[in-house]
């Protein structure tokens, strides 16, 4: 599962139980991805914690776009501090959908694109969520070279799921697939190469 939010209220009942019935039913390993400074906290204990868990650390739309720069420099800081506790960054995003103001708009891809410049060094992969901004994620990533990438619960076109593929970068199906005929056309089109799997527990 390469894409999921383990430290969310949802889980803090029964996350042993989680955790144990994941690894009964063969998972080897749980991507939980931070959105936030305080979930990249809880995402990096939770890693300490769980041998199963590995840890992304990012930030959310409606977080990046509150932050100061010198808030988000000291986020990135944090991020470069913690390289060797985590396997990507993300999820770092664009989203139109729940931003849809210009200046905000323009936050956003500010932001995103100083987090890549930013971090890029570090060799991690990115993980993107990019509702509503499919296009512009993938011109701002291919303008700035990036190669290890990672597009989670992509509900793009096929055309531009197909120019993920041809540039080398995966795709995370979630788990209703099974009632997603976006889903099913992007794997009938995609090689098994540059297909990864996930949950986006608890929301999907």
């Amino acid at each position: 599962d390469v894409h999921c939010h383990l430290n969310f209220p949802q889980f803090e009942k029964d996350l042993d139980e989680v955790i144990e019935r994941a690894k009964k039913e063969g998972a080897v390993a749980i991507v939980n991805a931070g959105t936030d400074h305080e979930s990249n906290v809880k995402v990096l204990e939770l890693s300490k914690k769980y041998d199963i868990l590995q840890a992304t650390l990012g930030l959310y739309p409606t977080d990046v776009i509150k932050l100061t720069e010198e808030e988000l420099d000291n986020e990135i800081e944090f991020m470069k501090k913690h390289k060797n506790d985590i396997v990507g960054i993300g999820e770092i995003v664009l989203d139109f959908h729940l931003t849809k103001e210009t200046n905000q708009k323009q936050k956003q891809i500010k932001a995103f694109k100083t987090i890549i410049t930013s971090l890029k060094s570090l060799n991690k992969t990115f993980v993107i969520h990019s509702r509503k901004a499919e296009k512009e994620c993938i011109e701002i990533l291919e303008e700035l070279k990036v190669k290890k990438v990672n597009f989670h619960c992509f509900s793009g076109s096929f055309k531009l799921a197909k120019r993920i593929e041809e540039n080398g970068w995966t795709m995370s199906i979630p788990a209703n697939i099974d009632k997603s005929e976006h889903f099913q056309g992007i794997v009938r089109q995609t090689s098994i190469n540059n297909l990864l799997t996930e949950t986006d527990a608890p929301f999907l």
